[in-house]
């Protein structure tokens, strides 16, 4: 199978020819036909180092043979009968043994509806409809989500909101001094924030920053949500809050959690959650907050999430794979150095990011770090692919429990090779 044929014929079936649209690419994306470890193959046999990992699901590796043992296991007794089982209540046992902000857990179908959910609960509890988000930070595609995902821009970053809707989303930037002058609307009822920073720590957070708009939130008296969807069961088993000691209201989860399987999770603070409660009521109705969902908690994620936690919950999958993150920044910022090129790899836990003209962020917005020109950002993008490493949007990558030093060591040799090509057209000097 070619991947510009493939192409061509998905463009006549899928808007754009993908169900994504971080998934396309000019000419044609590469249709990936098989993944193990952290290695991928497309259908023309040609192998990839993975550094996109399922989007940063796939924590412990693809096709790890545990998860995979468990789903076929599941799917020979039940493939899906909307119906409580004993699956997701070990499932929601380990959440909340895990993260120090869990007291209940609700499983959601993507953790777009977690945060959605979220949100939702948070009106419900603070009886206020106004919330307040961090520029740049990302909480998925909803309505209530877009503006103000883009740094430097709080506009919503799709058409199709309606205004109204626009208008109770506030925007403001990470520092507890924004933060506390944004708060001083009281109409204003709840604050969600990206734990690793905006996107997926790109324009980092650092622990005493994080530790200062919890302290802001909290003397306000709103409900805080921490959205880690990304950092979840990556900086440790109990993601940024359990490794940093910061604690929201609100924990909103996807990707690792679900053991690389759709879905998400959204838990918190009983009182909050209870809302949910088919038990309790408000203003007539029961439950106070609804929540549906025909794919919640589905027994073949479920399955997978339950063999995926033992082996998150040691930490063991979590050190790997940091190890494996900063062998390759080191390796990055070692390559710019030998080719004199001002530039910047770095990132926390099991994540890197690469800036190039300057070698420290200090005194950038948000919108300069996201700013990079199209050109570069493609030029390293396209370069790495064609060097078979793939990585996540942007100029970003991440690792895994599976990634060795000896793959490092291949993707390091693509960085240089890339550099030197970039140099050469005249994209970096």
């Amino acid at each position: 199978m070619n991947n510009r044929a493939l192409s061509q014929r998905a463009r006549a079936a899928l808007p754009g020819g993908v169900s994504h649209e971080l998934r396309y690419r000019d000419p044609n994306p590469v249709f990936i036909d098989r993944a193990s470890g952290a290695e991928k193959w497309d259908v023309a046999g040609r192998r990839y180092i993975d550094f996109k990992m399922g989007s940063a699901s796939q924590m412990l590796g693809h096709c790890h043979p545990v998860i995979v043992e468990a789903v076929q296991r599941q799917a020979e007794r039940s493939l899906f009968s909307a119906d409580c089982h004993v699956a997701e209540i070990e499932w929601a046992e380990w959440v909340n043994r895990l993260y120090p902000s869990a007291e209940r857990t609700r499983f959601t179908a993507s953790g777009t509806e977690a945060t959605m959910l979220a949100l939702r609960l948070a009106r419900a509890w603070s009886g206020k409809d106004h919330v307040l988000r961090i520029d740049g930070h990302f909480h998925g595609w909803h309505d209530h989500a877009l503006k103000g995902a883009k740094p430097g821009n709080d506009r919503a970053t799709s058409l199709g909101i309606p205004q109204a809707v626009n208008d109770l989303i506030h925007v403001c930037a990470a520092t507890p001094q924004a933060l506390r002058d944004a708060l001083a609307d009281d109409r204003i009822g709840t604050v969600i924030i990206e734990a690793s920073g905006a996107n997926y720590g790109c324009v980092p957070l650092e622990t005493e920053a994080l530790g200062a708009l919890h302290d802001v939130a909290r003397s306000a008296g709103v409900v805080l949500i921490f959205d880690e969807i990304i950092t979840g069961f990556r900086w440790s088993p109990g993601g940024r809050q359990a490794r940093d000691g910061i604690a929201p209201d609100l924990t909103t989860l996807a990707k690792i959690v679900t053991g690389g399987m759709p879905g998400g999770a959204l838990c918190g603070r009983a009182d909050i959650m209870e809302l949910m409660n088919n038990a309790t009521m408000r203003d007539g109705l029961a439950p106070a907050v609804s929540h549906k969902g025909t794919f919640n908690g589905s027994p073949l994620v479920a399955a997978a999430a339950c063999a995926a936690m033992p082996l998150l919950a040691s930490g063991e999958a979590q050190a790997q794979a940091d190890a494996m993150a900063q062998q390759m920044r080191d390796g990055m910022n070692a390559a710019l150095a030998d080719r004199g090129v001002r530039g910047l790899a770095y990132g926390d836990s099991s994540i890197f990011h690469l800036y190039f003209g300057r070698s420290t962020l200090e005194g950038l917005t948000p919108a300069q770090i996201r700013g990079l020109p199209k050109a570069q950002v493609s030029a390293y993008r396209d370069g790495m692919l064609k060097r078979g490493v793939d990585m996540m949007a942007y100029t970003s990558g991440l690792t895994s429990a599976a990634h060795t030093p000896a793959l490092i060591d291949a993707a390091l040799d693509a960085f240089d090779d890339t550099l030197s090509e970039m140099i050469d057209s005249g994209v970096l000097s």
